[in-house]
């Protein structure tokens, strides 16, 4: 893959981060949310891996 494809996974990796991040301190998180954010992100990060 090229390097901007890989660049805009990361971006999108990071993205992701912030979510989780935010969602986590929110007073009441919502843990399916989170979850759904969690396996969002592990998806980004196994395509990173193939790239």
């Amino acid at each position: 893959m090229d390097s901007s494809h890989v660049a805009a996974l990361h971006t999108k990796h990071a993205g992701l981060d912030r979510q989780i991040h935010e969602e986590m301190i929110r007073p009441m998180p919502d843990n399916g949310v989170i979850q759904a954010l969690k396996k969002r992100k592990l998806r980004l990060k196994e395509e990173i891996a193939r790239a």
